[in-house]
Formats: C-alpha cells, structure tokens, sequence
C-alpha cells in the first residue's frame, strides 16, 4: 500500500489499483448463516454509492456528524469509508439527538429517532434486503441506494488532518486512523495480503481497526464475523482453513 494515504478513502483508492478483484470483506452472519464476500471493486462500487446518497440525497458535508447505530457488518464498513470519502465525521454508538445525521440498524430504530437530520435505515438482511416496510421517518438504505452512480468526487477535499471519528471516547482525525490502523498491523504482524478473522464489534478502536483499517492498511483482507459468540471451536477451524485466514482477532 502506499505510505502517502492519510485517509481511508486514499487506502481504497490504493487498494482498487491495486488489485481490484481480490478478496476485501467476507461476512459472516451465524445467526442467519448468511455469507457475503466483497472484492475490492464490490466494496469501493458499494463506497461510492454510499458516499453519493450522503453527499447528494442526504445534503452531508464536511465536519457533520454521523451517529453510526450499527454493528460490526459488511455495511457498517461500508458506510465508514463512505463517511471518510465526504468529510464526515463518524460518531460510533453516538447520540442521536446530538448528531446531524443518523444511520441506524433494525434494532436501535427508537433511539435513532431523537435525530432531527436525515435518518438512514439499514434492514441489515441476507444480501443486503430492504425492510419489508420502511420504517417511518426513515430513508430505507436498500431502496435509496442503488440507484445511486458508481464514481464519486467530493464537493470539497477531505482534511486529512480534520476530525474523522469518534469511538470509545476518542476522535482520531482521518490521517491518525491510518497511523493507527498501520501500527496495529506492525504490532499484530499483518503482512501485504494478511487475512483477518475477527469476531470483535464495532464499538471500539480494536475492533475497527481487526474488523476493517488495519488490513485495508496493509493490502490485506478480513473474515468479519457477527454472531459468532456460539460458533463451536471445529466449525471455528473448519472456517480458518476454507477462508485461508492467516490471523485472528
């Protein structure tokens, strides 16, 4: 990868040119038995749209605030690179009420309500399915988003050095997510092309950094895993052996 990214969005950009079609974020669900696997080019083509709706539909610009209500998910990584793409700032777990804008799963809907911005609604289902009905007051990620183009070009650049997340209690501009992000993989010895299996959350910096920046960091790939708290230890190497992982999280 290249050392001169200073945002996530400049590590997909690496990441596209440099092999677009191998392997970024393979899902799994094992509540559903769900298993979604996205290329580079899926990913920075789901980012894309992602950041178009933001920009375009939902009116973000640089230094709004984002609530992100979601858990650790192929979509919830999405929506963070898309938020890097545009200037937001990503406010994990965030209140609501506080936050210009919303993005809330299933089950936080209630909470994500106390919004008055735009609110974003994510069925999270098998292949990324809409709600069956759209909840009110709430734009349905499913059915808004593909209808959105395939290139994206911010209105304003991005400052690296700017504010670019919230988690646990620290915000990190976009440039020290990719510091981090890169020292973790030193520290935790990700290699170019280090596949990651983590069963962590979203919630707090190790598990953003496992679960997606430091193998983006690093031309790597991740095994992200929700529900797996029961997965029993054979299944557990069984799925360390066909997904080829390399490390664990």
């Amino acid at each position: 990868m290249n050392a001169t990214d200073r945002t996530p969005a400049d590590l997909l950009r690496s990441a596209l040119a440099a092999d677009p079609g191998r392997p970024l974020v393979t899902f799994y669900d094992d509540a559903t038995g769900e298993r979604v696997e996205l290329s580079v080019a899926t990913f920075a083509n789901w980012v894309a749209k992602t950041a178009n709706l933001l920009q375009g539909d939902l009116g973000a610009e640089p230094g709004d605030r984002l609530a992100l209500l979601l858990p650790a998910h192929w979509q919830s990584a999405v929506w963070l690179l898309a938020c890097a793409s545009v200037g937001v700032v990503v406010e994990v777990g965030g209140d609501p009420g506080d936050a210009d804008l919303v993005v809330s799963g299933p089950d936080t809907l209630e909470e994500a309500a106390a919004c008055s911005g735009e609110r974003v609604a994510l069925a999270l289902r098998p292949l990324g399915g809409r709600f069956p009905q759209p909840p009110a007051g709430f734009a349905d990620y499913a059915v808004e988003v593909p209808g959105q183009g395939d290139r994206f070009a911010p209105f304003q650049p991005v400052d690296a050095d700017g504010p670019g997340l919230v988690v646990g209690g620290e915000e990190l501009s976009y440039a020290r997510i990719c510091e981090r992000a890169r020292e973790d993989a030193a520290k935790l010895g990700f290699g170019e092309g280090a596949r990651v299996l983590s069963r962590q959350g979203y919630d707090s910096w190790e598990g953003l950094s496992a679960g997606l920046y430091a193998a983006l960091a690093t031309g790597g790939s991740v095994v992200l895993c929700r529900n797996a708290e029961g997965l029993a230890e054979g299944a557990l190497a069984q799925r360390i052996e066909s997904e080829r992982v390399t490390h664990t999280a």
